[in-house]
């Protein structure tokens, strides 16, 4: 059991951060721009390196923003059925395998124009790939834009992208730490399996498993939803496939009544959980690493940016998308984040390379916070 002085830390500590998300969030509806850039700063300020960082609440804030990705991924699936992802994935395919290419490779040739080790390099263009589905699920909730034609083109190029890190992740480990060929197929293999029973259990089964997970009482609707949802996620996370794509695809499975019943009581708690991890994303990241690395950083932010919003334009066009919708999709590909620092953090564990994390950590928050803006500003 904690002593009771830490106990108060914690108290005095996750209370200054929730009014520091108040504030941030009250100054953000008044400015007219998105929350998340102010909440990503305020975690620089009370991160490492600063005389006000927070000591006690650090775990916690850690586990409630891994809720908070959840959360969001939840969510944002409840805005879907299945039969609309399933057809946003049959016509966006070729979209996410040249999103791939286009994204992956600018980071990978950074990495050997760095003069990094080759296991680095791979690394870099997982970094530089990757789109952060926290970001754009927040976003695309702030703005009202759940509902426009271009974000399930969005939302399916994001589920693929999840699905190739399921693949990428074992892959790497494999580089790091010289895993078999055949431990690394098993690995593959499982997290694919885990996607596509998924898959077919929304297409096939949703009626039927919205039905049993129903309730006219709200506070056991909550505690069903909320159950499925985190077993799912942390079965998904155990498989090696993303949490966040595992709490994606409960949502899309629930539809109906209940998908509408969730989105009005689930909001509230998302919009906390989500605030704190990113608020955590900043935490983590020092300040005084960034600026070695800001030249690097800024020159592949350019670089894959505009690989996403060729991609993002360029999907949305094939989907029949208007000139707006497709400049709105572009836009909202070019986030990075909760992925982006996850590959970071295993590179940096294993002693790949020294600057790996804070290129990361600058490319990320550049990324993170410009995407952020672009996503507001573009109509």
């Amino acid at each position: 059991m904690l002593a009771a002085s830490t106990v108060s830390t914690i108290l005095i500590e996750l209370g200054a951060v929730l009014l520091v998300l108040a504030v941030c969030g009250r100054l953000a509806a008044r400015i007219g721009l998105p929350s998340i850039p102010l909440y990503l700063l305020a975690g620089l300020l009370l991160g490492e390196g600063s005389p006000i960082a927070l000591q006690a609440s650090s775990e916690f804030i850690r586990i409630g923003a891994d809720l908070g990705v959840v959360l969001l991924l939840l969510l944002l699936g409840l805005e879907y059925t299945p039969e609309e992802l399933a057809h946003g994935m049959r016509t966006n395919w070729l979209a996410g395998i040249v999103d791939l290419v286009a994204s992956f490779t600018p980071g990978l040739l950074a990495g050997l124009l760095l003069g990094w080790d080759p296991v680095a390099c791979v690394l870099l263009g997982g970094i530089t790939y990757i789109t952060s589905s926290g970001i754009v699920a927040k976003l695309l909730s702030d703005l009202n834009r759940l509902g426009n034609r271009e974000t399930s083109t969005v939302l399916s190029m994001l589920v693929m992208e999840d699905i190739v890190m399921a693949v990428f992740l074992p892959i790497a480990a494999v580089l790091i730490v010289g895993a078999t060929v055949a431990e690394a197929s098993l690995s593959v293999l499982l997290a694919l399996a885990v996607v596509a029973a998924a898959l077919f259990v929304s297409l096939r089964l949703g009626a039927r498993v919205s039905r049993l997970l129903d309730s006219t009482s709200p506070e056991l609707l909550l505690l069903t939803v909320l159950g499925t949802t985190f077993l799912a996620a942390g079965l998904a996370d155990k498989a090696k496939v993303s949490a966040a794509v595992g709490a994606f695809l409960i949502g899309v499975m629930l539809s109906g009544q209940i998908a509408e019943r969730g989105r009005e009581l689930l909001s509230p708690i998302r919009d906390v959980f989500g605030g704190l991890f990113f608020i955590f994303f900043g935490v983590q990241i020092d300040p005084a690493s960034l600026p070695p690395v800001l030249l690097p950083a800024i020159a592949i932010a350019i670089v894959t940016s505009a690989s996403k919003v060729g991609t993002g334009w360029w999907a949305a066009r094939r989907a029949g998308v208007a000139a707006r919708g497709r400049r709105r999709a572009a836009a909202a590909m070019i986030p990075r984040g909760e992925f982006s620092i996850v590959i970071a953090g295993i590179g940096t564990a294993a002693g790949i390379e020294a600057d790996l994390g804070p290129l990361a950590a600058c490319y990320v928050l550049l990324l993170a916070v410009g995407g952020s803006l672009a996503v507001r500003f573009v109509q």
